[in-house]
């Protein structure tokens, strides 16, 4: 029997029974008009769980045009965030005050401001403490270093960090991150990934193809 639950708030259970409730699975707390998020996908932070939107990403609102998506399986640590589109202030003119946003009548008045969705793939790791710029696009299987400030598209499984970001290194050679693109495990069904857990855990891609 899987011994994942999509369905839990707190997914982790500590060894006397109880939930750790400073982890939760994002698709279960979150009800955001812009933010999309796969199953599986964690974040680890001490607020209240109502307010996990706004701690993982503070300046995305229901009236936002901008979208944050998450795949499957992607881990946040604690201390991320998503800095979005709607952070912006206008820088055209002589002052970057942001007027407006301080009348009533005028507050969603800066439409003219460029935006940008961001997109995080499936399986990616975003290391402690990390933000994530407006528009970045971070492929699957990713690696987000702690600390790192990513204000460019991340390719997929690719190890980067710093501020700004920059490549490490890449995790596995083209071919084999190919492969790992088109096997897409994280869509599989979920009693077919806990048995190819040997593999994706030892990194053996020949006996994942096989799974």
């Amino acid at each position: 029997m899987p011994f994942l639950d999509s369905q839990l708030a707190h997914p982790i259970t500590l060894a006397d029974g109880s939930p750790y409730e400073e982890t939760v699975y994002l698709n279960v707390v979150i009800d955001h008009p812009r933010m999309e998020i796969g199953d599986f996908s964690y974040f680890t932070h001490s607020g209240p769980v109502t307010e996990t939107a706004t701690i993982l990403a503070p300046y995305l609102y229901p009236f936002s045009r901008e979208k944050l998506t998450i795949g499957k399986f992607v881990q946040i640590a604690r201390g991320s965030r998503f800095i979005t589109s709607s952070a912006n202030h206008p820088m055209t003119g002589i002052s970057t005050y942001p007027f407006r946003v301080f009348d009533p009548q005028t507050i969603g008045g800066y439409q003219e401001l460029p935006f940008k969705n961001t997109a995080v793939g499936n399986d990616v790791w975003i290391g402690d403490s990390a933000t994530i710029m407006p528009g970045v696009t971070i492929g699957s299987g990713a690696i987000i270093a702690a600390s790192s400030v990513v204000t460019r598209d991340v390719p997929p499984y690719t190890i980067v960090g710093g501020n700004p970001a920059k490549t490490i290194r890449q995790r596995f050679p083209p071919e084999d991150v190919a492969n790992l693109l088109a096997l897409a495990w994280w869509d599989w069904p979920l009693d077919r990934i806990e048995a190819a857990l040997p593999a994706l855990e030892k990194g053996d891609i020949p006996a994942l193809l096989l799974a």
